[in-house]
């Protein structure tokens, strides 16, 4: 007797559980919730809640609308996208990598820069080797041609 009570009572909870909802705005202003629709009144039908969890759209505009239209990945699929992100990953290491031996690079080059043209202004004998090998003293005008291309050097690689 008690098992037809319990699988009755079970029975009516189903029956309401699944019973359509109905939202509408009384005479008064009131909103109003009912199972069953009001005469006369605009109502809204609602729809029930989902019956297992579904996660909340996310805010990634299609892209994430179509992904989540499809629903769980296959392990095939979860394999793809996994070597897909370490993909951009190595890509993007590579590319910061880079970057810092450039900005290195571009330091040594500055410091080099401004090493030679120190080194010219200062008023020192600066020796060149000719064609031949021998070793020759640049005069004057080669010191200030010199000079200018040392500081176009810096002003290029230290700014």
């Amino acid at each position: 007797m008690l098992r037809v009570l319990a699988i009755g009572m079970l029975l009516a909870f189903a029956a309401g559980a699944s019973a359509q909802l109905y939202r509408w705005v009384d005479k008064d202003g009131k909103v109003r919730y009912s199972d069953t629709p009001p005469t006369g009144a605009k109502a809204t039908t609602l729809r029930p809640p989902p019956g297992s969890y579904a996660p909340a759209p996310a805010p990634g505009g299609d892209a994430a609308a179509k992904d989540a239209k499809k629903g769980p990945l296959t392990p095939a699929e979860q394999e793809a996208e996994f070597r897909k992100r370490q993909m951009e990953a190595q890509k993007a290491r590579d590319k910061d990598d880079q970057a810092s031996r450039d900005a290195l690079a571009k330091q040594d080059n500055c410091a080099r820069a401004r090493e030679s043209l120190a080194s010219l202004e200062s008023g020192q004998r600066i020796t060149r080797a000719g064609a031949d090998g021998e070793r020759y003293y640049i005069d004057d005008a080669q010191r200030a041609a010199e000079i200018d291309k040392a500081r176009q050097s810096v002003n290029s690689w230290c700014n």
